[in-house]
């Protein structure tokens, strides 16, 4: 008990410091803030050393306040992503970056069961291989976005978490360096992330996510492993849909194995037949009935489980297969003019006026909107693939500009 009060003067005598000095530099909330987030981190069980070095010359970022609040001027269209995305450079150095890492990634794949183009593809993905890592200081980012009332609990989290990992893996501050959001290393994760599933791939002692490619692809293994990657079990595939076909089944909750989306008609891309078999998959059709569509398994809700964007999880996928030497997609995704946030809300609005419920009209394409489209499209003998196309803003009455 005594040494609780102990340690507990110390930090008081330390907090008040570090809060006159916080005042003088920001004044306001600010301060205040940092002061809850030391408590929280001593709470927590972290050094005081520690908390006195970090938080005690913590600064705010205007910077990632903007990029917080920053709304799209566009919804991305499924082309416009994949194309960003799975390019022909990403696929050839992926292909370099496997065979040099071979005997780690084939270590990996042996033990966690995630195939190493996968491991690869995730790399690519969210650093380029390295290639980028961001600039922004962690702490600083993460204190900043804690201090701001919008999602204050998740970052207060991952300010305590990133404290954590400075102390229990010795990290210099000065190396923690990563996106405005405070995702880090070679394959941006987020310091809880980083904390519960980063593993010491080179037996050194230290987890680095930034300067240790087995660190950072066993961690990235070991993420996905406990997420539920199935061993021997692809992400998805592309398939292609008899005339005729019935959209109202397609969605991620609408699953079926692959024997009943065989009597429903679906092929391979290229014709061929599907395999007899009880796994279950969910069709996906992110561009519209004219471009392509995706059965996809159990391991791409564990892909989502990194990153909850459907493009982001067919890019993955689809770079992965590439990367392992399959060919690029067999129906090309529509280039279609990128829809504004001031059209979906009047996409919205109008779904809304008719009795289709989109919900709150935000500009964004969430379940909801997509289901009202599906809805509507139904009910006027459309295809009811839920796609917001240049068919559907005709219908509307929705004057739709031609934007690059």
């Amino acid at each position: 008990m005594l040494v609780k009060h102990a340690r507990a003067a110390v930090f008081s005598l330390f907090s008040v410091a570090s809060c006159i000095e916080a005042t003088a530099s920001y004044g306001g909330e600010f301060p205040k803030c940092i002061s809850r987030l030391e408590q929280r981190a001593l709470d927590a069980g972290v050094s005081v050393a520690v908390i006195k070095e970090t938080l005690g010359s913590v600064k705010e970022i205007s910077r990632t306040l903007e990029l917080d609040r920053k709304q799209p001027e566009f919804n991305e269209t499924f082309a416009n992503y994949l194309n960003k995305r799975v390019t022909s450079f990403r696929v050839s150095e992926g292909q370099k970056m496997l065979a040099r890492y071979k005997p780690l990634l084939d270590k990996l794949t042996r033990e966690t069961g995630v195939p190493q183009h996968y491991l690869v593809a995730f790399w690519g993905l969210e650093t380029n291989f390295g290639g980028y890592l961001g600039t922004f200081p962690v702490i600083d980012t993460l204190a900043t976005l804690a201090c701001d009332e919008r999602r204050s609990e998740f970052f207060s989290k991952e300010v305590v978490a990133a404290l954590q990992l400075i102390d229990t893996h010795g990290l210099p501050q000065e190396q923690m360096l990563g996106s405005w959001a405070g995702a880090m290393g070679q394959t941006q994760f987020m310091p809880s992330t980083y904390l519960l599933y980063g593993v010491d791939g080179e037996n050194d002692g230290v987890v680095n996510l930034w300067e240790s490619i087995p660190d950072a692809m066993a961690s990235a293994a070991n993420f996905l492993n406990h997420l539920g990657w199935q061993r021997n079990l692809r992400w998805g595939r592309e398939v292609r849909l008899p005339a005729n076909f019935d959209y109202l089944n397609a969605g991620l909750k609408n699953k079926k194995s692959l024997r009943q989306w065989h009597e429903l008609g679906l092929t391979t891309a290229f014709g061929g037949r599907l395999p007899e078999e009880d796994i279950e998959a969910s069709l996906i059709i992110p561009a519209g009935h004219e471009g392509p569509a995706f059965l996809v398994y159990d391991n791409f809700n564990v892909i989502m489980g990194w990153n909850r964007s459907i493009f982001y999880a067919i890019a993955v996928g689809h770079l992965a297969d590439r990367i392992n030497g399959s060919p690029a997609l067999h129906q090309v995704p529509p280039d279609v003019p990128r829809l504004n946030v001031s059209q979906i809300k009047a996409l919205q609005v109008r779904l809304n006026e008719l009795g289709f419920n989109s919900g709150k009209p935000d500009g964004i394409i969430g379940p909801a909107t997509g289901q009202a489209i599906r809805d509507y499209q139904a009910s006027h003998k459309m295809i009811a693939d839920g796609y917001p196309g240049q068919d559907v803003f005709k219908a509307l009455n929705i004057e739709v500009n031609k934007h690059p």
